[in-house]
């Protein structure tokens, strides 16, 4: 009876998200409705209705998720006192030289972006109304213009302090700190395969990407270098005291994102352009983002209850455990499934629905959860570049010249797609890739074992769980 329940749950489910009902309340409308169910069947007792206020309440008590309106907060002010305007027009001269300069300079200012801002929306908005007309001027090939736009953008979703990554830790009941050090070089791999794209470019057809004429080359000189020193300085030392303190233990995310909030306020009464009005927008976009994924996180705590209550978490287990390939089934399964569905759900979405049911299995199958976080982060990045619902897609239609096509946005971001899958492959063949952390297991008669957290030595994906 509990299987047709739980295999209920998820039709009912994908109905309602089907027909665009907001995910917090399909999430709770489904749990609860199969909650009232599971007791009248006498499959579940009335403790569900006990345990639930504590649930919620438990979410609302969770300090890591604080982190959360402080990094938005701090993207979002950085991203109204024009920072990426000052490091797109500086980078874009110091690159302006050479083919691909303009590229080179979005993907920089993307990866930049990513770490002081963590929010897509911000990202590609910014650099499609700042950087694209200037391209277009330039005679950039549309679609590699806009292509490199939205994967930039996309950055924010792997490069710490991102958001995403913040949730997948408290979803996963992992650190949120060794997940921003596991992301950090797989993040920079990923910026360095865009850059090297651009590169192929360049190399096979330079006429796409042109470089800036003379004339565009307005800063030269000691000039240029009192600009790139001005305009580079504050947010690299803002970056450090946030992800330093937090790398070095020195700060939880939670404190690293207070001290970033407090660094945008200084960095935008710097430039003369803290006011009133900015601040009570950012603050306004804050409000907003948090709630709604506290909303999201509220109903899949609802919808999570009741299907653990049916057993359905021990049903998806054994779906899983029992996979051919073990270890590699799994991965290969899991990842399949996640870029399907991104294709439909958004990173929130996967991240609240899906995750709380991978973790156990990969977690029993000896798979180290913050490699398994950060291979996931990557995979769900894809959500935001591939059709029908791409949000950075979506970002940049909404700022482009109306003489921007929407197959030149899809067109151009196709080729970064490919890119990210592959980074999704390489994460799978070199798990070493993701950063470790200094510690050891002791099993039961003293013996040292190594596992992923032991610098140098990569994860047993391909065979039983350490000690086993």
């Amino acid at each position: 009876m509990s299987e047709v329940i739980v295999v209920a749950m998820f039709v009912t489910l994908v109905l309602f998200l089907l027909t665009g009902a907001p995910v917090a309340f399909a999430l709770s409308a489904v749990g609860l409705l199969f909650g009232a169910i599971g007791i009248a069947l006498g499959q579940l007792t009335f403790d569900l209705l006990y345990a639930l206020p504590d649930r919620v309440f438990g979410i609302m008590r969770n300090e890591t998720l604080l982190a959360i309106p402080f990094f938005t907060f701090m993207g979002l002010l950085l991203e109204r006192s024009g920072m990426a305007e000052d490091l797109l027009d500086t980078i874009g001269q110091l690159f302006g030289p050479i083919r691909g300069g303009l590229a080179y300079a979005v993907i920089f200012v993307g990866a930049m972006l990513a770490a002081t801002t963590g929010v897509v929306a911000a990202s590609v908005i910014s650099m499609g109304l700042i950087s694209l007309p200037l391209m277009m001027r330039y005679r950039y090939d549309i679609p590699v213009a806009c292509g490199v736009i939205a994967a930039s953008g996309t950055l924010a979703q792997i490069i710490p302090p991102s958001l995403v990554l913040i949730v997948l830790a408290d979803q996963m009941g992992i650190s949120v700190g060794d997940v921003y050090e596991g992301s950090l070089l797989p993040s920079l791999v990923l910026t360095g395969l865009y850059a090297l794209y651009i590169f192929a470019i360049s190399i096979i057809w330079p006429a796409k990407v042109p470089a800036l004429p003379l004339e565009a080359r307005t800063t030269r000189g000691w000039q240029l270098l009192g600009r790139v020193i001005f305009v580079l300085v504050p947010p690299v030392i803002l970056i450090f005291l946030v992800l330093g303190t937090i790398f070095f233990g020195i700060a939880t995310p939670t404190e690293g994102g207070a001290m970033g909030a407090v660094g945008a306020l200084a960095l935008a009464a710097m430039k003369r352009r803290l006011n009133f009005k900015m601040v009570w927008q950012a603050s306004e976009g804050t409000v907003k983002l948090t709630t709604f994924v506290i909303f999201i996180l509220v109903g899949s705590t609802v919808f999570g209850l009741t299907f653990r209550g049916i057993d359905g978490d021990r049903l998806v287990e054994h779906l899983f455990a029992s996979l051919p390939g073990g270890q590699v089934g799994f991965l290969v399964v899991v990842n399949i499934l996640v870029f399907l569905l991104a294709f439909f759900l958004d990173f929130f979405e996967l991240a609240f629905i899906l995750i709380p049911l991978l973790t156990p299995v990969a977690d029993k199958l000896g798979i180290d959860l913050v490699w398994f976080a950060v291979v996931l982060a990557v995979n769900m990045q894809t959500s935001f570049i591939h059709p029908p619902f791409g949000f950075a897609l979506f970002y940049l239609r909404s700022v482009a010249p109306k003489s921007v096509t929407s197959s030149d946005i899809y067109w151009g971001a196709a080729p970064y797609l490919v890119i990210q899958l592959l980074m999704v492959g390489a994460l799978i063949a070199f798990p070493q890739l993701v950063g470790t952390h200094a510690k050891k297991d002791i099993d039961t008669k003293g013996v040292e074992i190594p596992t992923l957290e032991q610098p140098g030595y990569a994860p047993p994906l391909f065979g039983a769980p350490p000690g086993q």
